[in-house]
């Protein structure tokens, strides 16, 4: 039984590092290599719009694999890269891009971040600014000469007391 456990640890250790097979149907391929790489190229570009976090090239979904055999039509038909990607955005919207095209449409998704991270910056330096005139004034001792008489009487009865 023990040579088995090395046997059986290297199975494992193969099929866990196993890249997951890819979603096209060996029937989709181009018999150009040249035209068959620029469509998987163009292929991770786009998202799956079923899955919606996967490229086109990794889902399995219907409507993807029709997004690819429409991207091997277009590129057969002698599209060039750029215009097989406006023809699916053209038809489909923006959103089938992976990354998004900077535009005015598209403005705020991609400043958002920025502005975030000013409005949360400011709002620490207002916060810590509050802090520290509120931690300065209560540094000091606060107490009128009256409310130190009282105090101090207080004191003095509480230390006769006991």
């Amino acid at each position: 039984m023990r040579p088995l456990r090395p046997l059986l640890a290297a199975v494992a250790l193969m099929l866990a590092f196993i890249v997951p097979a890819v979603a096209y149907n060996p029937d989709e391929v181009l018999d150009d290599p040249v035209l068959e790489a620029r469509a998987r190229a163009l292929s991770l570009e786009f998202r799956c719009l079923v899955c919606q976090n996967q490229s086109i090239d990794d889902s399995d979904a219907e409507l993807a694999r029709d997004l690819r055999l429409l991207v091997r039509e277009r590129l057969v038909i002698g599209d060039s890269d750029q215009e097989v990607i406006d023809y699916v955005v053209s038809r489909y919207g923006e959103f089938v891009l992976l990354k998004p095209r900077f535009s005015p449409q598209t403005l705020l998704l991609w400043s958002a971040p920025v502005v975030l991270l000013v409005i949360g910056a400011t709002v620490m330096v207002i916060n810590g600014r509050g802090r520290s005139r509120a931690t300065s004034a209560s540094a000091g001792d606060g107490l009128s000469g009256a409310e130190r008489d009282e105090l101090a009487k207080l004191l003095k009865d509480r230390d006769q007391q006991s």
